[in-house]
């Protein structure tokens, strides 16, 4: 990467945040910059100050622009170990709550938020259960919003969906139409989807259960310090929390304030409210 990148790129985010107020300064350099590289490549630029300048003229490529800022992937009961360890370990204990209220942080285009909805639904939990699912992107929100996906990721999703302990056919849950899977309005009228920003925003509710996978790894040690310090706030006492197979709170200045649960699929629980 040419030393102008270098140069450009801490003032390429700090425009998008003075003037959108999205926050990317605290995201690992490293993913950032590859992701700036194609976006570079999509809207013809031969350098930041270009991408910049178009950013800051041309609001209406700024959605565009998000989707390569933003990571948006995901599929429904990835790692289904760890939907198999919510099932045996968490929910368990979570059906001694009279309701529940959990968050996916960073639930893109809603894959995960259907597949907690869909296993909350099969261990009796759904009726008294609220899932906010939250992220930066407008565009990823009104997707899982829609709850639609293509029929061709149907059949990963239900290989995934079988190896949890399933209790169903992943089919029971959505309508096939033109090329597309549609989930079931059900599942929908116990989810609320809206924007909120781990790098700016705080805690919004007290939750049961918060799921972050797959997100802490695209920020810097001090942003997921803030991130980690953010769900330990919105749990509550005996809470639980489950973040990526890559991730760990090892290193966090709040890992005190967690145990592990299940160490091989990340769930932890919280004991201490300081």
């Amino acid at each position: 990467m040419s030393a102008e990148f270098e140069i450009e790129l801490p003032l390429f985010v700090e425009a998008v945040f003075r003037k959108y107020h999205y926050d990317f300064r605290d995201y690992a350099a490293a993913s950032l910059k590859r992701r700036l590289h194609t976006a570079l490549s999509r809207f013809g630029c031969g350098s930041l100050s270009q991408l910049q300048h178009r950013m800051l003229h041309e609001p209406a490529i700024f959605p565009q622009l998000l989707d390569y800022l933003t990571v948006q992937l995901s599929e429904m009961f990835r790692d289904p170990e760890y939907y198999r360890a919510l099932r045996t370990q968490v929910l368990p204990l979570l059906r001694t709550y009279p309701s529940l209220k959990i968050w996916v942080a960073g639930c893109s285009t809603g894959e995960e938020v259907y597949s907690l909805a869909i296993l909350l639904e099969e261990e009796g939990l759904l009726k008294r259960s609220l899932i906010y699912g939250t992220d930066i992107n407008a565009h990823a929100l009104r997707k899982a919003e829609a709850g639609v996906y293509d029929i061709d990721r149907i059949a990963l999703f239900s290989q995934n969906y079988q190896r949890t302990g399933a209790h169903n056919s992943l089919s029971a849950y959505y309508t096939a139409a033109y090329g597309s899977a549609v989930f079931d309005a059900a599942l929908k009228k116990h989810i609320v989807f809206s924007d909120h920003s781990l790098a700016t925003d705080s805690v919004f509710a007290e939750m049961q259960f918060v799921s972050c996978r797959n997100v802490l790894i695209y920020f810097n040690r001090a942003l997921q310090d803030r991130a980690v310090g953010l769900f330990r706030d919105a749990l509550c006492l005996r809470g639980f929390l489950g973040i990526g197979s890559k991730e760990s709170l090892r290193f966090s200045s709040y890992a005190d304030a967690f145990d592990s649960i299940d160490r091989e699929n990340r769930v932890y629980r919280k004991v201490s409210v300081s």
